[in-house]
């Protein structure tokens, strides 16, 4: 298996991971949890399509066509989203931060892994 494609796999999967716990959460309002809804839309249906978009990815491989690279990047948008920068910032960065640093860490790896790919494809 080549290492894009085993890295790209693994970040897909954390990112499906801790969007599932966030949804989790969110379900059985576990502190800290996202709030029910953000404008311009409720964070249920947004964590669900994140997954989805992520699981496609995983599925389609994340380096091994084109549509699944864009899927993987698009992934990873939604993602940090959630998961982002923006995040150091927010009130209950001390019981949230394992997630975003390790959401950022796989995004990173995954949008490596994809250019790389694409390049050396290209």
């Amino acid at each position: 298996m080549p290492p894009e494609k085993s890295v790209s796999q693994a970040a897909l999967v954390v990112l499906i991971v801790l969007q599932a716990t966030m949804l989790g959460a969110l379900f059985t309002q576990t502190v800290p949890h996202p709030p029910l809804a953000i404008a311009p839309f409720a964070l249920g249906p947004f964590l669900g399509t994140s997954i989805a978009v992520a699981a496609a990815a995983l599925v389609l491989g994340p380096t091994g066509s084109m549509a699944g690279t864009i899927l993987a990047i698009l992934a990873c948008f939604l993602a940090l989203l959630s998961l982002g920068p923006q995040k150091w910032i927010d009130p209950n960065i001390a019981k949230i931060w394992p997630a975003v640093l390790l959401g950022q860490i796989a995004a990173a790896a995954l949008v490596c892994a994809a250019l790389r790919k694409r390049r050396s494809a290209g």
